[in-house]
């Protein structure tokens, strides 16, 4: 027992130490806020962070859990947010959806989250200025580009992508009767998506009923007065509304995961380690997406992903968006847009930002 209550002593004075270099970092973080604010810079500083997250990692030496360390940070560096004036955060609510989630983990608990009842709101919002950041899903492992997060960046004068999010998806079944009696199912179409064959295998003969939100299905499953509805979800938000889970981790593919985007109006500045969104159409002719494609090749650049869909404009006609490696304030890929806007009639960067 001695040597516990030694070993206790010494944890006694380590944490007094850390917290009185918590007060320190914190007393830089306001000075450097107050720098900020009359420069008019901006507080969320992606590339920065970037650099931090490898510098902790490399000095932990792999001794302490890496996302325990990081989970540490982030609530450190959500701290400096608010001593540096604040971050209003909006994301597709209400409270329990995976947006929200992915909004926690990228900026902590000390900012204001502000939920918006559909894509449109939460753009809409970050256009006026309403909210300084927004946290939007891009693409899902299983089910791909999130076609109308797309067309909203495509369509925004002024919003762009500046930092990304990966959340591990884990859905589940949300209902409150008994499996049996379950008759209609709410979800986001993309959690539908993702749970498709699960579904099949399931609930064959249940209706599939598509919402704004997962927490909006998880409203509509609570509501259902003849008690034959369920929702398709996350844990949070059935703790949040009431709901049980009558299975968990129902996605098709183990690793499912979101990509979430962090979108703002500012520019990030290159940091070696890069990646960006790219829309692009081009000519009903053979060959034309070819020739785009292939000057990524000829410049050495890594296509990440690539995805097709109608455009809005024109029947049968269609758009097509790649993630790339590289800034596009960076060689090669500076000069590989250059070229590309040379053969694509309509090309637009949704943004560049840390890998």
């Amino acid at each position: 027992m001695k040597e516990i209550e030694k070993l206790r002593e010494q944890i006694d004075e380590i944490d007094g130490s850390i917290v009185e270099l918590l007060k320190k970092r914190m007393d830089c973080v306001h000075r450097v806020g107050e720098i900020k604010a009359v420069e008019g810079s901006a507080l969320f500083v992606p590339e920065r962070e970037s650099a931090q997250r490898e510098k902790l990692v490399r000095l932990n030496g792999g001794v302490l859990p890496e996302e325990a360390l990081l989970s540490i940070y982030r609530q450190i560096i959500s701290c400096g947010y608010l001593l540096e004036g604040g971050l209003r955060i909006g994301y597709l609510g209400p409270e329990g959806t995976w947006s929200h989630q992915a909004a926690l983990a990228r900026f902590g608990e000390s900012v204001h989250l502000q939920p918006f009842p559909s894509f449109s709101h939460v753009f809409e919002a970050a256009e006026r200025g309403e909210v300084d950041y927004a946290v939007v899903p891009i693409e899902n492992s299983t089910d791909g580009f999130v076609t109308q997060t797309m067309d909203l960046l495509m369509t925004s004068s002024r919003l762009r992508i500046c930092a990304q999010i990966h959340l591990n998806i884990r859905n589940c079944l949300l209902s409150n009767v008994a499996r049996e009696d379950i008759r209609v199912i709410y979800s986001h179409p993309q959690v539908l998506g993702q749970c498709r064959h699960w579904l099949q295998q399931n609930f064959p003969q249940a209706e599939q009923i598509s919402t704004a939100s997962t927490a909006a299905a998880a409203k509509l499953a609570l509501q259902d007065k003849n008690q034959h509805s369920a929702a398709l979800g996350s844990q949070l938000v059935g703790e949040l509304l009431g709901l049980n889970v009558a299975e968990a981790n129902i996605q098709d593919i183990a690793s499912n995961t979101t990509r979430f985007a962090v979108i703002g109006t500012q520019h990030t500045h290159p940091t070696g380690k890069d990646r960006s969104t790219i829309c692009f159409g081009v000519p009903h002719s053979p060959g034309s997406l070819a020739d785009v494609l292939t000057l990524f090749k000829e410049h050495g650049i890594n296509i990440y992903c690539i995805d097709s869909r109608p455009a809005r404009h024109t029947s049968w006609e269609y758009l097509f968006s790649i993630d790339v490696e590289g800034h596009e304030e960076a060689e090669p890929l500076k000069k590989c847009l250059e070229e590309a806007r040379k053969k694509a009639p309509m090309l637009k960067l949704l943004g560049s930002y840390p890998e």
